[in-house]
């Protein structure tokens, strides 16, 4: 049987400090990125506009969004599945508390050592994008 690809639109969202937000779903291990599934007829943009009032409460002005890359790599929570993403980046304009179906947040320190249960799209496409002198493997 085929995998199954998920488009998913997501954020790389810095707070002041430089400080990559990290969320942690109901009922899964993998630290990710926030954002979700595009619906069907969704664009990107208005995806990860949806999901991060949903999951944050949180609303950015469309010009605070940059566009990072488009990423595929396996999904870190569903068996025989893919993810293909649309990842944008912005500047947190404030503190931002976990809603919806996060569990957790977490805060990736620039420099820091990389948590072993990063997702593989996390780990694999977009933190090399963004630079490997802002976060490293052990």
């Amino acid at each position: 049987m085929p995998p199954t690809t998920l488009n998913i639109a997501a954020a790389c969202l810095f707070d002041p400090e430089g400080r990559l937000l990290l969320v942690r779903k109901h009922g899964t291990r993998a630290l990710m990125l926030p954002g979700g599934k595009i619906e069907p007829g969704e664009d990107a943009r208005d995806a990860l506009a949806r999901e991060l009032q949903e999951e944050l409460h949180l609303s950015l002005a469309d010009d605070a969004l940059g566009w990072l890359g488009r990423f595929q790599a396996v999904a870190a929570n569903e068996a025989n599945t893919w993810v293909d993403a649309r990842v944008f980046h912005a500047r947190l304009p404030h503190a931002v508390h976990a809603a919806a179906e996060l569990e957790a947040l977490f805060w990736l320190e620039r420099h820091a050592s990389l948590p072993a249960d990063l997702a593989p799209l996390l780990r694999e496409q977009v933190l090399p994008r963004l630079g490997d002198s802002h976060y490293r493997s052990e």
